[in-house]
């Protein structure tokens, strides 16, 4: 029940990052769902492993949702989207370590 649980979760935040972006379609969204799902399920995987919660736990799905997120930002951000890039150049200027702005 755990893992069906943990894989909702991946569904619904890659469904929901998918939807607050600009520009949908079919292959982004189901590309979403299943980075959602791998993080989801990575973070689960690697809480249980150190001993930080047992099934059922409710810090589990908490992980479960920052797994998911974590892993679609990394991928937007290595991915060269254009969605998660700065376009003020204000905030690129002051704020340039680590960002990834347009030139």
């Amino acid at each position: 029940m755990d893992l069906l649980v943990t894989i909702l979760i991946g569904v619904g935040v890659g469904a929901m990052v998918e939807l607050l972006l600009p520009g949908h379609n079919l292959h982004e969204l189901l590309l979403a769902m299943l980075l959602g799902i791998a993080g989801a399920l990575v973070s689960e995987f690697i809480g249980r492993w150190a001993d930080l919660y047992g099934p059922g736990d409710a810090f589990a799905y908490l992980m479960a949702v920052l797994g998911a997120i974590t892993t679609l930002v990394l991928y937007g951000f290595f991915s060269g989207n254009d969605a998660f890039r700065i376009r003020n150049s204000y905030a690129c200027e002051t704020f340039r370590i680590g960002l990834n702005c347009y030139r």
